[in-house]
């Protein structure tokens, strides 16, 4: 009966973090560019069975060098639940899912507190940063990264405080799956340990430790080994990722994304974490003030690994708002100990009274609802209904919801994400073009457009005549030249 009562609170814990996780995670189309690009990799390496090279098109893909690992969970979500949205995202999705139960299992094995953990992680999974595409519910290599970047974190931690050589072991794992994910990336979290090992005068006794070596072999081993063996099956893979991935995206600016050093910080306070970027200070405050030696030291260790990780992302030349995710679950530890700490005084204050649970609700209340809501509606910039609105279509003909199968295909640039849908329809037998708006159509031809410049363009130089239109998504009929 004692363990039924108990129980309750982990049941609410899962229900509360999976939906917001797992709700409608294959309803949105497949996004353009790193999703669709991974989802292609995946797509060609489940048919080819080639699990060492990743290939784009039929060809050794040298535009995305990342290592596999998360194209090979991908491939292997696939073979469960078939090449769909659902499963070109559950890895990131189950990644997002393991972070948030590594956070409540440290709190209870280390701080000893389950309503910390509960308290961490609700931040956590209320934060616009990280449930959101190119994290938690998209096919990205962020959430699995952030997933091993925070259980080596954590890890070294624990081996700092309590010297057991299995964490250290743990972290060198931890380290090896993150760059077998997002190569260089992995690496931005180490100058922050560094630095907290210095201050807490523990990095000669680390430096004399066996274990450090062993470990750092095991991870130099395990990693190189996938880059030789995709340098052997294709050549020039070595090359291709020491410039893409250990040079140019920190020292030049890639594909325009140049913005000034406090893009990052602009970005939490505007969007990613404004819900709870306030209350970061306080946490920090509590934490530094604490009188429990652990929060103390998981609060400085905490701090100096997000401002580290910060400095040097906001150094880089190449800026993107996803490189901050692996952060969000330290940044949620700081907004956790607020909450706590408020929560902890009131249960001291009013015993035996049900104070802090309402408290509890107050203030994850209107953060929970936004993130569902935003889940539910789904609303999307104009840019993007333009983006995906054909992928909608070609989604539905995949599932037999629509009338016509004979049609071109307009679009203007990059068509990867289209192709996740149109390469299955073709197959099927599908009689369907993608061609340039610039190009000559013949009177009676039926075309299929979402872009505004594109439907411009058309009406500018063609008779048309509605077949089927929803939202800014068109199906028209060539009748005639203006």
């Amino acid at each position: 009966m004692a363990r039924l009562k108990e129980s309750w609170k982990y049941v609410l814990f899962f229900l509360l973090i999976c939906v917001p996780i797992f709700l409608y995670l294959g309803s949105l189309t497949i996004r353009l560019w790193d999703e669709s690009r991974l989802a292609t990799n995946a797509c060609e390496m489940l048919n080819s069975g080639n699990y060492i090279t990743t290939t784009f098109n039929g060809a050794p893909d040298m535009w995305n060098t990342k290592p596999p690992l998360m194209i090979w969970l991908q491939v292997f979500s696939m073979k469960i639940f078939g090449v769909n949205e659902w499963a070109v995202r559950f890895p990131s999705a189950m990644a997002a899912l393991i972070t948030c139960i590594i956070l409540l299992f440290f709190s209870i094995r280390y701080l000893k507190n389950f309503w910390f953990g509960f308290i961490w992680v609700l931040v956590l999974v209320t934060s616009s940063g990280f449930i959101e595409i190119h994290a938690a519910r998209t096919g990205d290599y962020d959430a699995l990264l952030t997933l091993f970047l925070t259980s080596a974190g954590l890890s070294f931690y624990i081996f700092l405080e309590n010297v057991r050589p299995r964490y250290l072991y743990l972290f060198f794992i931890s380290m090896i799956f993150a760059v077998l994910t997002k190569s260089a990336a992995a690496l931005l979290i180490l100058p922050g340990l560094f630095i907290y090992t210095i201050i807490k005068k523990k990095l000669l006794s680390l430096l004399k430790n066996k274990h450090l070596y062993f470990g750092f072999v095991i991870f130099l081993v395990c990693s190189c080994a996938y880059y030789f063996l995709r340098e052997m099956d294709s050549p020039g893979y070595i090359n291709a990722i020491l410039n893409n991935e250990y040079g140019k995206r920190f020292f030049s600016t890639i594909e325009e994304h140049r913005h000034s050093f406090w893009f990052y910080f602009e970005y939490l306070f505007s969007y990613k974490f404004i819900i709870w970027v306030f209350f970061i200070p306080y946490g920090i405050y509590v934490g530094i003030k604490s009188k429990d030696l652990k929060i103390k030291n998981l609060t400085l260790f905490a701090s100096l690994t997000v401002l580290s990780f910060f400095l040097v992302i906001s150094s880089a030349q190449t800026k993107l708002t996803w490189y901050a995710v692996p952060m969000y679950p330290f940044l949620s530890l700081f907004v956790g100990l607020f909450i706590f700490h408020i929560f902890n005084l009131l249960i001291e204050k009013f015993s035996g009274k049900l104070y802090h649970c309402f408290f509890l609700i107050l203030i994850f209340l209107a953060p929970y609802t936004i993130i569902l809501s935003k889940i539910v509606r789904q609303k999307q910039p104009v840019w993007q209904k333009e983006e995906n609105g054909v992928c909608y279509y070609l989604k539905d003909m995949l599932h037999k919801k629509t009338q016509y199968d004979n049609f071109t295909i307009l679009y203007e640039g990059v068509f990867t994400h289209g192709k996740f849908y149109l390469n299955p329809l073709l197959t099927e037998g599908k009689n369907i073009k993608l061609k340039d708006c610039h190009k000559n159509f013949e009177i009676g031809e039926i075309v299929l457009f979402s872009q505004s410049d594109v439907k411009m363009f058309l009406e500018e130089h063609y008779e048309l005549r509605i077949l089927e239109e929803f939202h800014i998504t068109g199906l028209y009929e060539i009748v005639g030249k203006k």
